[in-house]
């Protein structure tokens, strides 16, 4: 969430941003309300500090003058709690404007309405050329009996799955590797953090009010979440954390949920689009420093790259166009891997910051050396998400006899360098 001040300061470049963006937000319509909302602040407040200066006062009073003060003070409690309640109207009207006002992007960011105009940055690996027709990661798994996806419609639903044997070994492989790299990189606080969270961590983190589609909902009224995102920032919520402790980096992971609500008809089939995954997700606070944000952003890209470069999957990073942000995004980047089968790369990763729009939400503060309260600065970044990342790792390594090379960095934990058909 923007500062209100920020926002009445720099109107111009707040309706430039959601016009960037490709969001509809009335701009006009909360400076109305704001502008309501500080009118009421002041009229209450007057009336609150009448109401103390005539309690302090009244004990030295004569009889009369008590009396004459307490039928005043029953008049004005009467309209202090009229004009409180009007004040809690525009208040809830304030607060329902304001979590619609996107970030401003930075001014990198490309134009663009969709991710059909993200702009390649880099790329790494070469492609392989096969002498075969490339199989589907879908035929790949079936016919080595790595994955039952029948049987995961039967018993889950819609893009339900089963991953088993060398499937279920491979998954626990890349795990193990994540893991294994980042705790010899140093720097980050593995962390196991809860998929059921409570609404004001997805408010906080900005996929509410306008993702509340893709989210599954409980009885209860939390959500599961679609990312360790959203459980790692609300850790530090309503929290004044120390200067020295920062940055604090964590990776967390989770299994994560998403409904995949806007996209039906698309990747229908197989481990692309499933409504539960599990996911490692590199999450920063720094100090507030635009100059800090964009040194992390890169670390954590880099890291996600570095991991991709160690399975010798073919890649490459795009920077995402205004249309492609979301909310709360001031720059992003997705890592996208080759898949043979499609003859196209796919997004497997994506990079974002946030300056201080989640920390100001959760308020996640700390102070400076002066003693002064500061919003930190937020990011995250993909550092692994299975199943999807077996797409690119099975099609890439791929043989003509139907046999799976293990990339050489997960053979240790695989125990073998190949994955093939079971012997009868």
């Amino acid at each position: 969430m923007l500062d209100i001040n920020f926002i009445r300061d720099n109107l111009d470049l707040v309706k430039a941003g959601a016009k960037k963006k490709h969001i509809s937000v009335d701009l006009g319509q909360l400076i109305v309300v704001d502008d309501k909302r500080r009118a009421l602040l002041i009229e209450v407040e007057a009336m609150r500090a009448k109401q103390n200066v005539v309690s302090d006062t009244i004990v030295n009073k004569s009889k009369e003058e008590k009396e004459k003060l307490i039928g005043e003070m029953k008049l004005l409690k009467s309209s202090l709690q009229e004009k409180e309640k009007e004040l809690e109207e525009i208040e809830r009207q304030w607060q329902l404007l304001m979590v619609q006002v996107p970030n401003v992007p930075e001014v990198s960011v490309p134009e663009g309405a969709s991710d059909a105009d993200n702009q390649q940055i880099r790329v790494w690996g070469t492609t392989p050329e096969f002498s075969f027709a490339p199989k589907s990661h879908i035929e790949l798994m079936q016919e080595l009996d790595m994955a039952d996806f029948e049987r995961g419609a039967k018993v889950s639903g819609f893009r339900g799955y089963f991953l088993k044997g060398d499937g279920a070994l491979l998954t626990h492989a890349v795990w193990q590797l994540t893991l294994d790299y980042f705790v010899k990189k140093g720097g980050f606080t593995p962390m196991l953090v809860p998929s059921l969270v409570k609404r004001v961590a997805f408010l906080g983190t900005g996929y509410l009010p306008q993702g509340e589609e893709d989210l599954y909902k409980t009885q209860d009224g939390d959500f599961l979440a679609g990312t360790g995102e959203v459980a790692a920032m609300a850790h530090y919520m309503n929290e004044v954390i120390s200067q020295e402790s920062l940055p604090i980096k964590v990776l967390a992971f989770s299994p994560c949920f998403r409904r995949e609500a806007g996209s039906h008809g698309k990747d229908t089939k197989g481990l692309m689009r499933v409504h539960e995954f599990f996911k490692f997700e590199q999450v920063v606070l720094c100090e507030a420093s635009h100059e800090e944000s964009v040194r992390h952003h890169e670390e954590l890209t880099r890291n996600a790259e570095e991991l991709l470069q160690a399975l010798e999957l073919p890649h490459r990073v795009v920077v995402n166009c205004g249309g492609d942000l979301g909310l709360g995004q001031v720059k992003k980047y997705d890592i996208e891997s080759w898949v043979p089968s499609e003859n196209r790369y796919r997004e497997t990763h994506s990079s974002s910051y946030f300056h201080d729009f989640q920390t100001r939400r959760l308020n996640i503060r700390y102070r400076d050396a002066q003693g002064k309260p500061l919003l930190a600065h937020s990011l995250n970044n993909t550092a692994i998400a299975t199943p999807r990342i077996l797409i690119a790792i099975l099609e890439n390594n791929q043989q003509a006899d139907g046999s799976i090379l293990i990339p050489r960095v997960l053979q240790t934990y695989m125990g073998k360098r190949k994955i093939e058909k079971k012997s009868l």
